[in-house]
């Protein structure tokens, strides 16, 4: 698990503390919750006076039992009656159960709600490092097992534990009342020695389920990894090699899965002779009661129904609970992620960004994403309002790191960086992040339409709106040239759109945004020469009344800046225009040289 998890605490204390945290979303409806409970009650009553009622409809059925001038009445009414009366209870027990789930339903289905919808805002709360050091299939497994996880346990604890105790307990004081201590005894003792021997072993299997769903989340991830970077396992022809390593998850996962399954037969074996051992004790019990003539053949046939009842349910109690104590543990692997806190939050009393502050500046910045391995070192310089600056160097400088620090993916390890007077730490991240845009590198596209996509740049943008950030994003001809327009869908990552289409909508976005501050990020480094110019000739125009830093590999397209910056091995070496920095024949000549050298050849 991630390390900034809570640590590591006992299996009690562990579930316990997710049933705490569990609790408020399902006391949001006590109104529910209390009157579930009552026809929770009422529906183990009504189950309770069916065997009590079959008595009676045996006993009255007994000549043995009948005088010789009641018979023929006691054979025709009393019968007819207790069987309306046995069919009102059967049908009583199955409508109150019945409308006990109708009750409860919403409490769990708000609840199961509001619980993910708690998870997927804590994870975009999260700052970029726990996102870039996650795997999407594992964390995307928790979840979906998390959710199913507390779907199971509000149905199981509502609607098969809680009413298997009350039915044992109702059944066990009606054993005492009707006839000796002996048969409730037996009942109690069979439920304990049950739930105990169910409880030990649980215990003992718990590790062995652990580590299944380990090596079953590790084997997720591989396959999703694989899959997603499906173009580059062929370009290196390594589908083997990928087979070969999903193989090798699939086989720990086995060896896992068979380990579970053996535990598990040696729980179902040890119940089943629990409960054997416990009927045959009730029904020596009963037949010697009978042969002495203690009770009647109605006592015997309720006592059979009672074991039927009790014992039944009691045989899904030891599945469910070995299913809830799984359950806690995948519910405990979700809230884990609710226990992550943020390197990067807001401060308290952080107050919103003014709309007019503008301009950008550094002051002896240092950052490293790594204690061991420093990539800003005492950065320093100034962005002013309107100004137009690129930032420059060689791979692995530290470029695109001043962009992560202006949106605050990351907080400086010395320093300070600011936005018009302001330190961007001491001020909301919402207010801030609306006043920054961006083009990257490499745009994401949602599995979604062209125009949703577009429209992500602000989501309450009208599509005459949207319209207008196509056509100013030079993007209107490519969207004409498709059969379907805007409503075409972009596939998984915007796989079925090109680089340079990409970039467009990228630029559609921000001027959707229409943000103060706008940051390209190697926006053309992955295009050809035509695709280059075009967006090029868009960035400009999305520039022009604003402050813009641009993260640049090639050099080319920022020759117009009002500066450049050269950062080197995390320092800013030189700063100037164009020519200024030509003149002085240092680094950024030096970098201007050899991509020309390259271009000529």
């Amino acid at each position: 698990m991630h390390d900034r998890m809570y640590g590591s605490a006992t299996r009690a204390e562990s579930d316990w503390r997710v049933i705490k945290q569990l609790w408020p979303y399902l006391m949001q409806f006590k109104g529910r919750v209390a009157l579930a409970m009552g026809l929770l009650v009422l529906a183990k009553v009504a189950n309770v006076w069916v065997p009590i009622s079959l008595k009676y409809i045996v006993d009255g059925l007994d000549p043995s039992l009948q005088d010789a001038a009641g018979a023929a009445t006691a054979l025709i009414v009393l019968p007819i009656a207790l069987l309306f009366a046995y069919g009102a209870l059967r049908f009583s027990s199955v409508f109150f159960s019945e409308l006990r789930d109708a009750v409860f339903g919403r409490v769990a289905e708000r609840s199961l709600s509001d619980i993910a919808l708690s998870v997927f805002k804590h994870l975009h709360k999260l700052d970029l490092d726990f996102h870039l050091s996650r795997r999407t299939g594992g964390l995307s497994r928790d979840i979906e097992r998390g959710t199913s996880g507390i779907a199971f346990m509000l149905r199981s604890v509502v609607f098969s534990v809680v009413p298997i105790f009350i039915e044992v307990i109702l059944v066990a004081v009606v054993l005492f009342v009707k006839f000796d201590p002996y048969f409730s005894i037996i009942v109690v003792s069979s439920v304990v020695l049950y739930v105990g021997f169910s409880i030990w072993v649980t215990e003992w299997r718990t590790e062995y389920v652990r580590k299944a769903n380990l090596k079953d989340s590790a084997a997720s991830s591989k396959a999703i990894d694989s899959l997603l970077n499906f173009e580059t396992v062929k370009y290196f022809n390594n589908e083997t090699y990928e087979s070969n390593r999903y193989q090798h998850n699939l086989r720990e996962r086995e060896n896992a899965k068979v380990k579970n399954h053996l535990s598990l037969a040696a729980l179902n074996s040890g119940q089943a002779l629990i409960i054997a051992g416990s009927i045959t004790a009730m029904m020596f019990l009963a037949a010697q009661r009978v042969v002495a003539g203690e009770m009647t053949l109605g006592d015997l046939a309720m006592v059979n129904a009672f074991m039927i009842q009790v014992f039944i349910p009691l045989n899904i109690l030891g599945f469910v609970y070995r299913e809830i104590k799984r359950c806690l543990a995948d519910v405990e692997s979700m809230f884990k992620l609710l226990n992550i806190e943020a390197k990067v939050k807001d401060v308290d009393g952080a107050e919103p960004l003014s709309k007019q502050a503008d301009g950008i500046s550094f002051n002896s910045v240092d950052f490293a994403y790594h204690e061991d391995r420093p990539i800003l070192k005492n950065v320093n310089f100034v962005v002013h309002p309107g100004e137009k600056v690129a930032i420059v160097g060689p791979s692995g400088a530290g470029k695109s790191t001043i962009a992560r620090l202006l949106f605050r993916f990351y907080d400086p390890s010395g320093g300070v960086v600011q936005i018009g007077d302001k330190d961007i730490s001491k001020v909301t991240q919402a207010s801030l992040r609306k006043m920054l845009g961006v083009v990257p590198q490499d745009t994401v596209l949602f599995n979604d339409t062209l125009i949703e996509n577009i429209r992500y740049g602000r989501t309450d943008a009208s599509d005459e709106d949207i319209d207008k950030a196509a056509e100013l994003a030079y993007l209107k001809p490519f969207i004409k040239s498709l059969p379907k327009g805007y409503e075409t869908q972009v596939g998984e990552r915007g796989l079925k759109v090109s680089g340079g289409e990409k970039q467009r909508i990228a630029i559609a976005r921000a001027i959707l945004k229409d943000p103060k501050i706008l940051i390209f990020d190697e926006a053309t480094s992955s295009l050809d020469s035509e695709s280059e110019k075009a967006i090029l000739k868009a960035l400009n125009k999305v520039a022009a009344d604003k402050t813009t830093v641009i993260v640049a590999h090639r050099l080319s397209t920022i020759v117009d800046s009002d500066r450049i910056l050269v950062l080197k091995e995390g320092k800013i070496v030189e700063q100037g225009n164009h020519v200024e920095l030509l003149a002085k024949a240092g680094e950024y000549a030096k970098l201007w040289q050899l991509q020309q050298h390259e271009d000529d050849e």
